[in-house]
């Protein structure tokens, strides 16, 4: 890993639910306060799964956090002492986001920012793909498909048991009831267009 030799940069973590994304950003914050450096936690004040006070993981970690209801707001809870800045379930926030973690990393804030890279359809997640082009430091995490257990991608939303079809809201918070894990071939959204493959005339080299 390389050296940093000005402060101030963007650390993003990535991939599906049960990734273990808030987890892996629990563990950085611990380190920092290990090593007695300010912290500031920020979490959407849509995503209250767990607690309305706190960042917490599906095997139970947890760290306090502030919610907020619009990215701005992460300039009224820091000041030049904090060294750190986490935020996690960046997807849920508005798309501000972007230029708000552009700001404090230019600044001189490490910031460590963590969400679903693809909403339950299988795309791009809100501000998701402009913070992933824009971090120095990017880490997609994969969890484990409850069909087959291959490496798993992509977010299942599930309704009574059954997939959710493609025109389903976007933003659903939910947690294991909701949502599983699943793989690429695992991955059912019922009304999604499937892209049709394209013949190569010729193949790829003539």
């Amino acid at each position: 890993m390389y050296e940093m030799k000005q402060t101030g940069w963007m650390e993003l973590i990535c991939g599906s639910m049960f990734s273990g994304k808030s987890e892996e950003l629990i563990r950085r914050v611990r380190r920092a306060v290990f090593a007695k450096q300010s912290i500031a936690v920020f979490k959407p004040a849509i995503d209250n799964r767990y607690s309305e006070e706190a960042v917490v993981s599906h095997n139970g970690s947890s760290v306090i956090a502030k919610s907020i209801t619009h990215s701005s707001k992460i300039f009224e809870h820091i000041d030049m002492e904090t060294d750190l800045i986490a935020i996690d379930e960046v997807q849920f926030f508005d798309d501000e986001i972007v230029e708000v973690a552009q700001h404090l990393a230019d600044s001189g804030y490490r910031v460590i920012l963590a969400g679903l890279d693809q909403d339950f359809r299988g795309e791009p997640f809100g501000p998701m793909p402009q913070l992933m082009c824009l971090a120095e430091q990017v880490t997609k995490l994969q969890a484990v498909c409850s069909v087959c257990g291959s490496p798993a991608s992509r977010t299942q939303r599930l309704i009574d048991e059954r997939p959710a079809g493609y025109d389903d809201p976007i933003i659903l918070v939910g947690a294991s009831e909701s949502y599983e894990p699943r793989c690429r071939h695992h991955h059912e959204v019922p009304g999604k267009k499937e892209a049709v493959p394209t013949p190569l005339d010729g193949g790829i080299c003539e």
